[in-house]
């Protein structure tokens, strides 16, 4: 059975695609951004906006000049961020916004000083998602941090999301408002809505996409996004294109990857060659060798951050979000990604994709064998460091 002639439900064995949908692909902060602004600026009834990083830089107080416009011609505005991801967010800013009519609470806030040693801060909300109105949401792997920060580079940040419109919003619309309930009622905050009655959820039926949203948390979605991605990959017949900012698979997921390769399948994987974090970088870098010798194809992106979280199979399978293919995405944070199945859409990314490797190194793998056995010890010094902190915080096994 060919990829072309394969039944598409089997790449959606573990999650149920809606059709009738309208999806774009939005690149890095020039696409997304504006785009965003618009819908919140369009808003009606209400904004349900949830990130891991709320940063303070021009580009992020015109979406916070935008909630709180909003907010005062009296949309009901919800503000849910991350305790740690945003833990240094002015308090001046937050004033403002509070003052302005929205609503802002913070996902596991930090207790005491000694929460960089507690491995339970390790659970985080990494989704990076927004709602509006029922009728448009946002999904992606880009926090409110402008491109070019903390780093400069020439080239923005890359990095993606996908704006929906169609029936997939029931899904996440009731996602949204289910978690926002959650975590104010773990906080004593719970109020009843004083704002515009939420609309019902609308959407136009000219869309012709099939897609999914897919959640993990740790109550009834533990590993539906790596569900997703494993069924894609054991069905692959002609290509994978994967790109990760952070990129540590377990073993499930290497061996997935590597019998690809071994059937003729082109496996591509586009991680980061500039990194803000060493010591991941360095646990990762263990398990290149191992890839390269079993013929995957890994290319480390130079032109700037890479932080994308997406994938492209066979030409017509994609997904878009902020889940990372590392244990914390997969057992220990809140993650939202969108998978799609649409050949147009998922050949937009690909090109995308292409791009970005032209801007980057390949590693050879007769090179990678050769490394000096310090880099070597290093890398899986690093890799028990990742395996006993994932250890250490209840998650389970890591495989």
């Amino acid at each position: 059975m060919t990829a072309r002639n394969r039944p598409r439900n089997l790449f959606f064995r573990s999650v149920e695609p809606v059709p009738g949908n309208r999806l774009r692909l939005l690149q890095s902060g020039a696409e997304f951004f504006p785009a965003l602004i618009a819908a919140i600026d369009a808003a009606q009834a209400e904004v349900h906006l949830e990130t891991y990083i709320f940063n303070v830089d021009p580009t992020t107080e015109a979406v916070r000049d935008a909630l709180m416009r909003a907010a005062r011609r009296g949309v009901q505005v919800r503000l849910l961020i991350d305790g740690v991801g945003s833990r240094e967010l002015d308090a001046g800013l937050l004033a403002e916004l509070k003052t302005a009519g929205v609503s802002v609470l913070a996902y596991r806030p930090l207790a005491g000083r000694g929460w960089r040693s507690n491995p339970h801060s390790l659970r985080r909300l990494h989704r990076k998602l927004t709602v509006i109105d029922a009728r448009i949401a946002f999904v992606g792997g880009m926090n409110l941090i402008d491109d070019f920060e903390p780093v400069r580079f020439d080239t923005p940040r890359l990095d993606f999301s996908v704006e929906v419109q169609g029936p997939l919003l029931a899904d996440i619309h009731q996602s949204v408002r289910r978690l926002w309930r959650l975590v104010a009622l773990t906080q004593l905050q719970l109020q009843p809505d004083t704002r515009k009655a939420a609309i019902e959820p609308s959407w136009p039926t000219d869309g012709h996409m099939r897609a999914a949203f897919v959640v993990r948390d740790n109550f009834a979605h533990r590993r539906d996004i790596e569900r997703a991605y494993l069924a894609a990959l054991a069905l692959a017949r002609e290509e994978i294109i994967l790109a990760n900012a952070y990129f540590l698979p377990g073993r499930r997921f290497r061996t997935m990857l590597k019998k690809a390769a071994a059937r003729g399948v082109r496996v591509e994987l586009l991680v980061q060659g500039h990194t803000d974090h060493p010591f991941f970088q360095a646990a990762a870098r263990a398990l290149y060798r191992d890839l390269l010798a079993a013929g995957v194809q890994i290319h480390e992106y130079q032109a700037s951050e890479l932080h994308a979280k997406v994938a492209v199979v066979d030409g017509h399978w994609a997904t878009v979000g902020s889940s990372n293919i590392d244990p914390f995405s997969l057992m220990l944070a809140r993650e939202a990604n969108v998978v799609v199945d649409d050949a147009a859409f998922a050949h937009d990314l690909q090109q995308r994709l292409r791009q970005a490797i032209h801007q980057s190194v390949a590693l050879d793998p007769a090179d990678w064998a050769r490394r000096p056995w310090l880099q070597r010890m290093l890398s899986w010094l690093a890799y028990g460091g990742v395996r006993a902190m994932v250890g250490l915080s209840g998650a389970g096994r890591w495989v």
